[in-house]
């Protein structure tokens, strides 16, 4: 397995999201509003437990869904059984390092706050660009810096409370010394993925689901009054960045 020496110190693994998550049926309707996905075959990269794996998988012939978390994946395949979609559905373990697919099999895709965890960045952007067949292409989301707070907290010393609000608004360097996930601006992960080979159609922000408010009154309120809809043009009402590209 690669290292990247730019990744924060603290790097935590990804929590899986659920289908009961607003942010979940919001990635989708925002990918197929840009990318119109359908036929083929699909790679989900990160997929968790397979929550967002079956809101995509009726779209395409195949699908593979792969983790670096082997529970997970045992979830994600009891869920896609469950759902009767075992024979166009594949779960797959894989270490972290290379994709198991032979390269450029891949129509369309799709990785949604995992590329902030990963332990070399280049590494996994490298991996998706190489089993994505030419044309193929990739819809991907991360963390938006510009959000009010570290959506993945920090290991901040003394202040037991890691949600500070503004810290991920600090220059990266110090930014990157607590942080427990990678963060990024519109702008930098749109620099990535050209770096990578991609040509980047879309880069959109996206709205903050506000799941973490626990008042069902102040949420409804939230959404209604404030976070209204899939995007918004205001960086500060985003919790990520969702772009869509092309493999060149």
């Amino acid at each position: 397995m690669h290292a990247d020496p730019t990744a924060p110190s603290h790097l935590a693994k990804g929590k899986a999201a659920e289908s009961t998550d607003l942010i979940i049926a919001r990635r989708h309707r925002i990918v197929n509003e840009l990318a119109r996905p359908t036929g083929g075959i699909l790679l989900d990269f990160g997929c968790g437990s397979g929550a967002q794996t079956l809101l995509f998988a009726p779209q395409f012939a195949r699908t593979i869904a792969v983790d670096i978390d082997e529970a997970y994946v045992a979830e994600c395949a009891r869920r896609v059984a469950q759902a009767g979609l075992a024979d166009r559905v594949r779960c797959v373990a894989y270490d972290g390092d290379a994709l198991p697919l032979e390269s450029q099999t891949v129509d369309f895709a799709v990785s949604f706050e995992v590329l902030e965890h990963v332990d070399d960045e280049a590494r996994a952007l490298a991996e998706l660009h190489r089993v994505l067949k030419p044309g193929g292409t990739l819809a991907i989301s991360v963390p938006n810096r510009w959000w009010v707070f570290e959506t993945h907290g920090a290991a901040l010393p003394i202040l037991p409370w890691n949600r500070v609000p503004f810290f991920s608004w600090l220059p990266k360097s110090l930014h990157d010394r607590w942080a427990r996930a990678r963060i990024y601006s519109r702008r930098e992960i749109v620099r990535k993925l050209t770096g990578a080979g991609f040509d980047v159609r879309s880069a959109v922000y996206v709205t903050a689901p506000m799941d973490v408010v626990r008042d069902p009154r102040v949420q409804r309120a939230l959404r209604t009054l404030v976070f209204r809809g899939d995007r918004t043009p205001v960086p500060f009402l985003s919790t990520a960045v969702l772009a869509v590209a092309k493999r060149r």
